[in-house]
């Protein structure tokens, strides 16, 4: 019996170290940034935001969409993070951050189905996209605003 237990043991610990040393390895990216904002970030984005504006998800279904914009949005916030998107480990980071973060909050406001919650977020979902933007595509955002 307790060499069974032992043998168990010793497994699931050699187990866990294959584990550990397999996620530890760096992933390479398959998508661009730019595939990232056009397919998954400003989609979302954008879903998320029309909820908000036409007064909050109206049933279940509409919940999910939310959820769904709400998790894409923070794991994209991850997924500009990686090595191989990441444009420095300053600003970007913190930016990409605020995505996480808008993100999260978007998906605790869609699990309470708590419309002013979510209503509060269009703030911080915008900041979330304008921060980075202002900095990393300045040709949307000019500096002198725009007129010459």
């Amino acid at each position: 019996m307790y060499f069974r237990k032992s043998m168990c043991t010793a497994g699931l610990l050699l187990g866990s170290s294959i584990v550990f040393a397999q996620a530890s390895e760096p992933f390479p990216p398959t998508a661009s940034v730019r595939q990232l904002m056009l397919d998954l970030i400003h989609p979302s984005s954008n879903d998320i935001l029309l909820a908000i504006y036409r007064g909050g998800p109206k049933d279940d279904a509409e919940w999910a969409a939310v959820r769904r914009g709400a998790v894409t949005l923070a794991e994209s916030g991850n997924l500009l993070m990686m090595r191989g998107r990441a444009r420095d480990t300053g600003d970007w980071m913190k930016d990409a951050k605020l995505l996480v973060d808008a993100g999260n909050a978007a998906y605790k406001a869609a699990q309470a189905k708590d419309s002013k919650a979510l209503a509060a977020l269009a703030g911080a979902l915008d900041a979330s996209c304008t921060t980075c933007h202002k900095q990393y595509r300045p040709n949307v955002f000019p500096k002198d605003g725009g007129s010459k």
